[in-house]
C-alpha cells in the first residue's frame, strides 16, 4: 500500500511510519520542515503540490493538531483550533481534486470529546459529549472531517486516549517525576486513565485499514482504564521507587503554570471504552496496565 501521513514527525506518525515500513508498505510524510527523501512539504492550510501525492495513495492518516500541552491562553486556543480545522479542511479539498484519492481517510480526534466521568463508561454508543474548551475543539474537528461524503472513500475519527511508548508521549514523563519521587496521586487520585500502547495504537490503525465495515468515530483506547491513583503505584513499583509524593489539586496548578501546560491533562477522568474494536474481534497485547508496564520498563 501506499500510506500517507500528514503530519508524521510527531511521536505517532514516527512509530506509525515504521511499523507500516516493515510490512513493506510505502510511507510518504507531509511536514512543514521536510529532511528525508519520504518527506513532502506542505503548509497543512492551502492545497500545494504535496497534493500529487494523494492521488493513487491506498491511504490518508492525518495527525495534523497543536499539541494540547500548553497554557489555554487565547493565542493557543486559536492555534489548537485552527490547526485542527484547516489541515482537515485542507486535505479534504485536496481530495475533492484528486481522480484517484484514497480509499480511506483516517483522522485523529480524542477521547477527551467525552466529559469527566468517574462512572460511566463511555463508548462510541453512550459516550457522553458535554461542552467546554477541549470537547468543542473534538466536535468542531469531528463536524469539519464528517461534513462531507465522497463516495468511495471511508472515513474514520480516531479517539484516541494517552498512548504510552518510550519514545515520545506522556509515559517518559510519567516515568521521570515517578523516579524524582513524585509519583503519587494526582488531586484525589481518582479520575480514571485511560491509555493504549504504542504497538496496540499501530495494530489497530492496521485493523481500522484491513476492515471495510468499520467507519465512523471509534475509540482507540485499551479496555481497562484504572484509577490515576492506582497507575502511579503499578509504576512506582515496576521500577522499584517506594514512595509517591501525592500532588495536592492545588500544586498541580501552581506547578502546570512553570511547566507551561494546563492541569485538565493530569485531572479529567476519561473512562473510556474501545466497544467497536472488541465488537469487531480486535485482540489487544496489552488489554492491562500491568502488560505495558513489563514491557515498557
Amino acid at each position: 500500500m501506499k500510506i500517507i501521513i500528514a503530519a508524521g514527525t510527531g511521536f505517532l506518525g514516527k512509530n506509525l511510519e515504521q511499523y507500516f515500513l516493515n510490512k513493506n508498505n510505502e510511507v510518504k510524510i507531509l511536514t512543514r520542515n521536510p529532511k528525508r527523501k519520504n518527506e513532502i512539504l506542505w503548509d497543512a492550510k492551502t492545497v500545494g503540490n504535496w497534493k500529487n501525492e494523494l492521488e493513487d495513495a491506498d491511504i490518508l492518516i492525518n495527525l495534523a493538531g497543536k499539541s494540547v500541552d500548553c497554557r489555554y491562553n487565547e493565542k493557543n486556543k486559536k492555534e489548537i483550533y485552527d490547526s485542527r480545522i484547516d489541515s482537515t479542511r485542507v486535505l479534504q479539498q485536496a481530495i475533492d481534486e484528486c481522480q484517484n484519492p484514497p480509499r480511506i481517510w483516517i483522522n485523529a480526534s480524542s477521547a477527551t470529546i467525552y466529559i469527566h466521568s468517574e462512572t460511566n463508561l463511555n463508548t462510541e454508543a453512550n459516550g457522553i459529549i458535554g461542552d467546554d474548551f477541549s470537547m468543542n475543539i473534538c466536535k468542531s474537528w469531528e463536524k469539519e472531517f464528517f461534513k462531507k461524503n465522497n463516495q468511495n472513500i471511508r472515513k474514520v475519527a480516531l479517539r484516541t486516549s494517552i498512548v504510552l511508548g518510550e519514545n515520545g508521549g506522556a509515559f517518559p514523563k510519567f516515568k521521570q517525576i515517578s523516579k524524582l519521587g513524585l509519583g503519587g496521586k494526582q488531586g484525589r487520585g481518582n479520575q480514571m486513565m485511560s491509555w493504549i500502547h504504542i504497538d496496540d495504537f499501530c495494530e489497530a490503525v492496521r485493523f481500522i485499514i484491513e476492515n471495510e465495515q468499520l467507519q465512523g468515530a471509534i475509540n482507540i483506547t485499551a479496555p481497562n482504564p484504572l484509577y490515576n491513583e492506582t497507575m502511579m503505584k503499578l509504576l512506582c513499583k515496576k521500577i522499584k521507587i517506594p514512595f509517591g509524593i501525592p500532588s495536592p489539586v492545588w500544586l498541580l496548578e501552581v506547578a502546570a503554570i512553570f511547566i507551561k501546560t494546563e492541569t485538565e491533562l493530569m485531572l479529567k477522568s476519561r473512562n473510556v471504552y474501545p466497544e467497536i474494536l472488541i465488537r469487531n474481534g480486535f485482540q489487544f497485547k496489552y488489554d492491562d496496565f500491568e502488560k505495558a508496564l513489563n514491557d515498557l520498563c
